[in-house]
């Protein structure tokens, strides 16, 4: 991707996604996107989960505050019991309201809020979790000419979300935590390298290989 483009990634995960996000995020580059994290958990863990994907990427990992304008190269987390709206893929809403799949942050609400343009490329990632949230979001990004991923079976904690996902046929790739990791570097790049960035690629590629 070029730099000038404006590449947005939402991933969404429930039962068994802390576990899963933090194989994802190990050694990740600053990628030439803005990452947004849908992850159904009480309150109480946001921080916790915040730190732990921070010790993993070099990336700047944040909670989500409404009226964030999306930066490359930075992770926003979404805060429970808020649903994560974009507007005009560029600022972040926080919304109260009625849970969507039974559930609040909604993967599929920040999905679905994502617009086609000029100038920006979509990716959209279902991992392990109980029910069909994300399903939606899915077919909306492949829509909109995304690249879509889901988790596969056998690393999955829970295969609901990833399975309902794949059911949709407008899933483009189902792949380990290790492996998304590297598609998400090889769909939209990296922005920076550092000595810290070699080290941890080194421990995330130690673990692609025992895939």
């Amino acid at each position: 991707m070029e730099m000038n483009e404006h590449n947005i990634i939402v991933i969404g995960s429930s039962t068994g996604g802390p576990k899963t996000l933090k194989e994802v995020f190990l050694g990740l580059p600053v990628l030439n996107a803005s990452v947004i994290v849908v992850q159904h958990m009480p309150h109480y863990i946001n921080e916790s989960l915040k730190d732990k994907l921070g010790d993993r990427t070099e990336m700047n990992v944040k909670l989500a505050e409404d009226k964030d304008t999306l930066e490359p190269g930075t992770v926003y987390i979404a805060r429970s019991e808020l649903h994560l709206k974009l507007r005009n893929n560029r600022k972040i809403r926080l919304i109260e309201g009625d849970k969507v799949n039974a559930v609040c942050p909604s993967i599929d609400v920040t999905m679905l809020s994502l617009r086609n343009g000029p100038g920006f490329h979509l990716m959209g990632v279902v991992l392990t979790g109980m029910g069909r949230d994300g399903a939606d979001g899915i077919t909306h990004v492949k829509k909109l000419g995304g690249t879509t991923i889901a988790q596969d079976q056998e690393t999955s904690q829970i295969y609901g979300m990833p399975k309902a996902a794949f059911a949709t046929g407008d899933v483009d790739f189902v792949l380990t935590p290790p492996h998304i990791r590297e598609k998400l570097i090889e769909v939209v790049g990296t922005r920076r390298r550092s000595l810290m960035g070699r080290s941890l690629r080194q421990q995330s590629t130690q673990q692609v290989a025992r895939y």
